[in-house]
């Protein structure tokens, strides 16, 4: 059960990490290329389409910075054990993904390829340790107002 349970959780930091990015591509309407609401079917064409764009890349960096945090949130929120470990899986799929993606197309600025490294993997960390650390600090105020009775 609880490996349903822990892989529950990683596709589900996986997931709101890809809609949170696919949504803040939306933002600025010159960038929509595409028909379907998430532009992943289509990202060949949606990265040559931007990578003109230098404020596309600049704008990206703290949104995949923001979704990796959310999504290790989202996982450690699921999981049972070992919150932060599962929330740095998601943070190591989502880097494996974007190595991936710096590999297959040639559009992204050099600078992106650096800063990809030292942001999914360390945020979705950062996720993790903001749920252990809201579930330990209720946790204790549970046991004082346990004591205090």
């Amino acid at each position: 059960m609880n490996f349903l349970r822990n892989t529950l959780g990683v596709l589900l930091g996986l997931a709101v990490s890809a809609l949170i990015i696919g949504l803040a591509i939306r933002i600025n309407p010159e960038w929509v290329t595409y028909d379907k609401f998430l532009p992943f079917q289509h990202w060949a064409k949606f990265l040559e389409s931007v990578s003109q764009e230098k404020g596309f890349f600049w704008f990206l960096i703290p949104t995949i910075g923001v979704a990796s945090i959310l999504g290790g949130v989202a996982t450690a929120l699921v999981v049972k054990y070992a919150k932060v470990a599962y929330a740095m899986l998601t943070g190591l799929l989502l880097l494996s993904l974007a190595v991936l993606d710096i590999l297959i197309f040639p559009y992204h600025p050099w600078f992106y390829k650096i800063a990809v490294i030292f942001i999914y993997f360390p945020c979705a960390w950062l996720g993790g340790k903001i749920v252990e650390y809201i579930l330990d600090r209720a946790e204790k105020r549970r046991l004082s107002r346990k004591l205090n009775l």
